[in-house]
């Protein structure tokens, strides 16, 4: 313990004799560490973001649909037929006991106004009153659409809070009628504000009983998405065969065709952008290795020339008795130590290039404890590794040759 305590100190003692060979020695680690440790934090805060954003489309919720998802082959759905009441009752029948809520949903763009105030490009769903536990959308004053409502097609909504604002301000929206397409609705409740869902604000929307848009809109030339909710995680897989094989016979899909619908779940997104933070993470490894292996270079290049300055007084140590061992130990020590330090000071320049990018762009970082513990571990590795070689030629030195070495 004391002889490790000494080599240390002797490293330190070399490091600070030339602090700026030093610095310039470890400034490819730097640079790799920083690397790492920025593109770490930014991935990190990227991935609090996305979960964040699809906790707001529904956690345990599968949305049945004519289209499938990140389908790179989206213009075959095209031509699929749309999805209607018939596909509903089926689902619906095939999700007895396994969901919990089940919702039809039709959409629609239109103009909502109040008065002289009027708010473009909204959002008009019709939905059920099962909704809202679907998407985990309730009301922040008044109340969601009730179940009579939904059976009478009443003319009701429940208006987005972006929307509620646009019209009325500061003014109380609940039981005064608002203008949608060329139908008038009463609003009886204002969401909770939900923010973005990528480029899609959540709140730009209204929703009515799925009769009353029927009457208002029609559903030709739409097609249907079915929403479910599945309390239990354990319970999805075979709801989704259920599903399947509901839906292929209920819109006579032939043996062995693949199928003319998709059952999607959040998982599907997730997976895709996994794909692309590991293609980000592979990009920063490579990156940062290119720098770790210049400043492990340097680390050994810098080492060797400190072996042939220090000839003689590894002779002298070697001659009042040190073991080939100590100074393998002593010289491995302080590259290790040179490699920590530039490892410490990419570890200072990430944090700020992380708190740069969370503070001034739309881009959030965090900064994890296992980045920095694996930036550090990184760099006392490329020490023991580019340190290895120049401290073995210390040690094997012949004492006799070192002492007469000017």
């Amino acid at each position: 313990m004391i002889a490790l305590y000494e080599c240390i100190k002797q490293a330190f003692i070399a490091m600070t004799s030339n602090p700026l060979r030093s610095l310039l020695t470890t400034l490819g680690i730097v640079i790799g560490i920083a690397t790492v440790i920025a593109i770490t934090s930014i991935i990190e805060g990227l991935n609090i973001a996305f979960a964040e954003e699809l906790a707001s489309i529904g956690s345990n919720v599968l949305y049945v649909q004519k289209w499938k998802w990140a389908d790179q082959e989206w213009y075959r759905a095209r031509k699929y037929k749309d999805m209607g009441w018939r596909e509903y009752y089926a689902v619906e029948k095939a999700s007895a006991g396994l969901a919990d809520y089940i919702s039809p949903i039709f959409r629609n763009i239109q103009s909502v106004k109040f008065r002289e105030k009027k708010a473009e490009s909204v959002l008009i769903s019709g939905v059920n009153e099962q909704y809202k536990d679907i998407r985990a959308t309730y009301p922040a004053s008044g109340r969601f659409l009730s179940h009579h409502e939904v059976e009478g097609a009443r003319p009701v909504c429940v208006l987005g809070s972006d929307v509620a604002e646009a019209l009325f301000g500061s003014q109380n929206p609940l039981n005064h009628k608002v203008l949608i397409g060329d139908k008038h609705f009463k609003v009886v409740g204002v969401l909770e504000k939900k923010g973005q869902f990528f480029d899609m604000n959540l709140d730009t929307v209204v929703l009515i009983p799925i009769g009353a848009f029927e009457r208002a809109y029609g559903a030709r030339n739409q097609s249907m998405t079915i929403g479910l909710y599945v309390g239990d995680p354990e319970k999805i897989p075979k709801l989704e065969n259920n599903i399947r094989s509901a839906m292929r016979r209920v819109r006579k899909v032939p043996f062995g065709k693949e199928d003319d619908f998709a059952v999607n779940r959040v998982d599907v997104l997730k997976q895709l952008y996994d794909k692309l933070t590991g293609g980000l993470y592979a990009a920063m490894f490579g990156v940062g290795a290119v720098s770790l292996l210049v400043g492990g270079i340097g680390i050994m290049n810098i080492m060797l020339v400190s072996v042939t300055e220090r000839t003689r007084e590894i002779g002298v140590r070697k001659a009042l008795g040190a073991a080939n061992r100590l100074i393998l130990v002593q010289f491995l020590t302080e590259a290790i130590v040179l490699a920590a330090l530039g490892g410490a000071i990419g570890v200072g320049f990430g944090f700020l290039i992380a708190e740069v990018v969370d503070k001034i762009s739309p881009v959030p970082a965090a900064v994890r404890p296992w980045a920095v513990v694996l930036g550090l571990g990184f760099a006392s590795v490329v020490g023991v590794i580019f340190g290895l070689f120049p401290a073995r030629t210390a040690a094997k030195k012949n004492p006799i040759d070192a002492l007469r070495y000017e």
